[in-house]
Formats: structure tokens, sequence, C-alpha cells
């Protein structure tokens, strides 16, 4: 029998623009149930590690701004993540795992595109961000191979059905 300690979560949520709390206001807990299985599935920690991972709730302005400024695409999209660079970090705290920003009105309307529910679309954003601070990708087909069934597992686990019907 294996037994695997899940790191301690410290997780940072602002709320800068946007209606997110109107929209949902059980944001915190979509987050912390999204983030704790995404690691619970997809990490590998050693040991009693402590991260901290921020998530920043805001607006499709804010979000262009550094899909801009951080990605050379000068245009909003829903979620960006930010890998921790790893730098030197105190011995005693947390270390950044990584930031997340999610875009409030691009969430909504690919939500109501898709036909999904807004807290549905949410947490698979919420995931999908997670799995980048993890290290996985999708830029080409060989790593979306890794990472999409990956959410699909997480998804599922959170009682949510897969945003991939081609892989479902």
């Amino acid at each position: 029998m294996t037994c695997t300690l899940l790191p301690k979560l410290w997780i940072d949520i602002a709320v800068d623009k946007g209606a997110w709390v109107e929209t949902l206001p059980d944001y915190q807990a979509i987050i912390e149930r999204a983030i704790n299985e995404t690691v619970a599935v997809a990490a590998e920690f050693e040991g009693e590690a402590e991260w901290e991972i921020s998530v920043l709730l805001t607006d499709n302005d804010a979000v262009q701004i550094l899909n801009r400024d951080w990605r050379g695409k000068d245009k909003p999209t829903n979620v960006l993540s930010f890998p921790a660079s790893g730098g030197d970090q105190p011995i005693d705290a947390p270390q950044m795992l990584g930031d997340i920003a999610m875009a409030y009105e691009t969430v909504i309307c690919e939500a109501q595109d898709m036909d999904k529910s807004v807290s549905d679309h949410f947490c698979h954003l919420v995931v999908h961000g997670m799995l980048h601070l993890l290290g996985f990708d999708h830029i080409c087909d060989e790593q979306a191979d890794e990472m999409e069934p990956l959410e699909i597992e997480i998804l599922d686990g959170l009682g949510m059905p897969s945003p991939y019907p081609d892989r479902a």
C-alpha cells in the first residue's frame, strides 16, 4: 500500500474586476475543490511540501494586458497561468507554484456558447490553469495527449463531464 502525502496548499484568491461574486457566489469553494483534485491526480510532491497558488479573478481588459505583455497576444483569453520561476524563496515559507488569472466576460461567453453552466466551465478552467502550473501543456499533439486525459480524469472526479467530447 502506498500513501501519498498531499502538500499543504495555500490558495490566495483576489477578485479584482467583473461580477464574479454575483455570478459565482461559491467561487472560492469551486477553486479550492478544483485545485485540490488537480493536485491529488496530477502532482508528484514529495514529503510534506507547502505550496502557494495565487488566483486572480478579473475582467477581459486586465487579462488582455497580461496576455499582451507576457505572451505577445493582444487579446483577452479565458485563463492564463504563470508558473513560478523557482527563484530564491525563504525555506520556511510555502513555495510559490504560480499564478492563475481568469477573465470574467470570456468565461461567461464561452459557457453560454458551449451551453455549459458557468460553474462547470469555471471549474474546468481552474483545473486547466492548475495543470499548466504543474508543468503540463498542449502546444503540440503529444503534450495535449498527456494533458487532456488528465483534465478528463480530474473533472470526472469532480462529477463533471469531459470538455473534450472526442476524447470521452
